[in-house]
């Protein structure tokens, strides 16, 4: 069962390090589509097909923001891989508490 778990950590750690990299590279787009081409953030949300509100869009260009380009992006691809790393860690550590605990109930 422990492995089971720890499976599960690892990839629900996976997924959320996908989501943020895929918002993180819709929100550089927004803000091109904004600062670059000159739109209006409900104008870039009309050219995605609306398959965003103009809310999630302001959302996701505060995180491109956060996450600054250039040299910095290596540095956070370095970090990614640190957090990838941290999840199996986290996955380690959690699945053996679990086993702890199931072993106790």
């Amino acid at each position: 069962m422990v492995d089971l778990a720890e499976r599960v950590m690892v990839a629900i750690g996976e997924r959320d390090a996908a989501v943020a990299e895929t918002e993180k590279r819709a929100g550089e787009a927004l803000r091109e589509l904004t600062e670059r081409e000159g739109l209006s953030l409900g104008e870039a949300v009309e050219w995605c097909g609306k398959t965003i509100t103009v809310r999630e869009a302001t959302r996701l260009r505060r995180l491109a923001h956060e996450s600054p380009a250039g040299d910095d992006g290596e540095q956070d691809s370095d970090r990614d891989g640190a957090q990838g790393g941290d999840v199996a860690a986290l996955a380690t550590a959690g699945s053996e508490g679990a086993g702890a605990d199931s072993s106790a109930g």
